[in-house]
């Protein structure tokens, strides 16, 4: 077997399992999950109906690189969502993936070069755990930038030594952010844009919560948006990834794309060819359908709004928590530590979170979401405000 295949750590929802292991809830209350970033919200009604109208078409192979009309389709998009001055390159600049999970995973294995000496990926921390994943298993070692309230949970670049981008390989960034809700701004996307022309490495932007923001009026930047204003309309060193799973509430549909620079692609299309990984037929149309429309996207924005401010209602003064710019999850700190609430809040109330330790590892020193929980706010509305009510009783009791 492949020895790198031991140095992989439990998943974190197996480590929520252990942690629950022989605590016995409250039989009186209902099970309420907070913990897993799946949503709940009904996918819209017309892409299940593309789907089922084309169903005949699981009769025929599909191509890895995807139908054209789908790729057309993504390009419209990204292009009017991040005000794009030159339309992207549907035949090569866009590449679909089933979901961004599979996509930011592979993408390492095509980027690195295990050959050099000390191969790094870098990532925020916490951050999603495929990024370290993908670095082990491409020969390469994960190197951890920490997200703190003290910087606003976006890592503080210009801290990051020279000696670390020398040996950088590739770069995963998520904004809005993974657990935190934060969001990268144009600046700090162009100051890593130079960095990477500087030392060479390319920079892998996770933008699959980039449709759930607060303001109508500033929705968050992508890295595209900010390469573009710089004149970069070949997007040199940056690839970008979206997925419908959060946007439009379809995660079963594994349904994303790629979309960059053309010369990155070109090779993670050769790489995807051998992989075996062409999105089928059915799902290609459904999500065509998907990224033609807008409406239902506002309207899941306008539930997730909601949501916040009811839960943070109902959290206030129990918590220190704030509103997120974007995302559908609350980081709130907490006056033990994230495992410890979690298995209370399990024991007392029958609500699920996630440790924020299981999101994170330590790095100069800390662990960075050793005395957070993850929230997820994507259960109905009347069921966060349950949940809330509960956390805050047990808050109150500790």
């Amino acid at each position: 077997m492949n020895p790198d295949l031991q140095q992989l750590h439990p998943y974190p929802f197996e480590k929520l399992a252990k942690l629950k292991e022989g605590v016995t809830p409250p039989s009186q209350l209902e099970h309420i999950a907070l913990s897993i970033g799946e949503p709940k919200h009904e996918p819209p009604a017309f892409v299940l109906q593309s789907f089922k109208d084309n169903l005949q078409r699981f009769a025929n192979y599909p191509a890895t690189k995807g139908m054209p009309e789908l790729r057309e389709a993504i390009a419209r998009w990204a292009t009017k969502r991040f005000e794009l001055s030159m339309p992207l390159c549907a035949e090569q600049q866009v590449l679909p993936v089933n979901g961004t999970r599979e996509a930011l995973f592979a993408f390492a294995q095509a980027v690195v070069d295990r050959t050099q000496n000390n191969p790094l990926v870098v990532s925020p921390n916490p951050f999603y755990q495929i990024y370290e994943g993908a670095a082990f298993l491409a020969g390469a070692k994960p190197h951890f930038l920490n997200c703190t309230a003290d910087n606003q949970f976006i890592p503080d670049f210009d801290s990051v030594p020279d000696s670390v981008w020398r040996d950088c390989q590739l770069l995963y960034i998520c904004t809005p952010g993974n657990p935190t809700g934060a969001v990268i701004s144009t600046e700090q996307f162009q100051q890593l844009i130079q960095l990477a022309d500087q030392f060479d490495f390319v920079i892998a932007s996770d933008e699959c919560y980039s449709e759930l923001y607060q303001n109508e009026d500033t929705p968050p930047p992508g890295l595209l948006q900010a390469a573009k204003a710089m004149g970069r309309n070949d997007f040199s060193r940056c690839v970008v990834f979206h997925s419908l799973s959060k946007r439009s509430n379809l995660p079963g549909l594994r349904s994303g794309f790629v979309a960059g620079d053309a010369s990155l692609l070109s090779s993670f299309l050769q790489y995807r060819t051998y992989h075996g990984c062409a999105m089928p037929v059915p799902n290609q149309l459904a999500s065509v359908a998907a990224w033609n429309d807008e409406a239902h996207v506002l309207a899941n924005r306008d539930a997730y709004r909601r949501k916040f401010d009811a839960v943070l209602n109902e959290l206030n003064g129990c918590l220190e928590v704030s509103r997120p710019e974007a995302g559908f999850y609350l980081w709130p700190k907490l006056p033990i530590s994230g495992e410890a609430f979690a298995q209370k809040l399990f024991a007392d109330q029958n609500v699920t979170v996630l440790p924020g330790a299981y999101l994170s590892r330590e790095a100069d020193g800390i662990n960075p979401g050793a005395n957070y929980v993850r929230m997820a706010l994507v259960a109905t509305e009347a069921e966060c405000i349950e949940a809330a009510r509960r956390i805050r009783q047990c808050v109150q009791s500790l």
